[in-house]
């Protein structure tokens, strides 16, 4: 995956990428309100992309290396970049839908992981352990902090929950590209000593599972599944850095 710098961004690319949040947002929230048992994951993406159309945003994963759609939505034990298609939704799955978009020629990435219906324990408590990780990340943020911070906080929350941590995928820098420097790591020993500036912006994104952190790598060089075939959530957002802390970029 090639990188980019993360450049402070000017007072015109913040603003952006802000419009381009909201609009973001409002697309996953709006596929989430929808989402019913029956439907088929392709057809979540179709309500995706009309609803970015009709707000005018672009979306940013559509050829991205090749992807060919415009959102990723993953089931279950699917964990992440799975492309739409004719899987159907059951009552007591759990759906993750990441996205990205592009608006005035910067890019806003975020993700949701939500249950169709009555869910179990298990499934309760990997949502709400990798949501909580996502918090716990945000609250880290500041001018000045280093990634490796970061990475403590999720890696210590998701802890706390008894969750698997993919190690494998990652944060990162956010804007001119989808992905920019620096990578930041869902666990602590290896998140790196870069040093965050007010300006930049980053994607946060925790990936947990409910059982071992072990991921499979499909055939059709997308989608990754749980090695054991236990369920797996993402939660992401697009941050401001801030000289007290942090704005969320990708909220309603």
């Amino acid at each position: 995956m090639s990188k980019n710098l993360n450049k402070v961004k000017t007072q015109d690319e913040i603003q952006a990428m802000r419009e381009g949040g909201r609009m973001l947002a409002t697309v996953l929230q709006h596929v989430k309100s929808l989402t019913k048992a029956g439907m088929t994951t392709k057809d979540l993406a179709n309500i995706a992309a009309l609803k970015l159309k009709e707000l005018g945003g672009e979306p940013a994963f559509l050829g991205y290396r090749g992807f060919p759609d415009v959102i990723c939505i993953a089931v279950n034990e699917e964990v992440q970049h799975t492309i739409p298609g004719d899987r159907v939704i059951q009552e007591g799955d759990i759906v993750n839908c990441d996205f990205g978009v592009l608006w005035k020629g910067l890019i806003t990435d975020a993700a949701i992981t939500y249950p169709v219906g009555e869910i179990d324990a298990e499934a309760k408590n990997l949502l709400i352990g990798t949501e909580a990780a996502l918090n716990a990340a945000i609250k880290t943020v500041k001018h000045g902090v280093r990634v490796r911070e970061i990475s403590k906080v999720i890696e210590k929350t998701l802890k706390a929950h008894g969750l698997g941590i993919v190690r494998e995928l990652c944060g990162h820098g956010v804007g001119h590209s989808l992905h920019e420097d620096p990578d930041i790591p869902n666990f602590g020993a290896d998140g790196g000593g870069f040093r965050l500036k007010a300006g930049m912006t980053i994607a946060i994104e925790p990936i947990a599972t409910a059982g071992s952190p072990k991921i499979e790598f499909m055939p059709d060089g997308w989608n990754i599944l749980t090695d054991d075939g236990r369920w797996a959530a993402q939660f992401e957002h697009s941050i401001l850095v801030t000289y007290d802390g942090c704005e969320v970029l990708t909220k309603v």
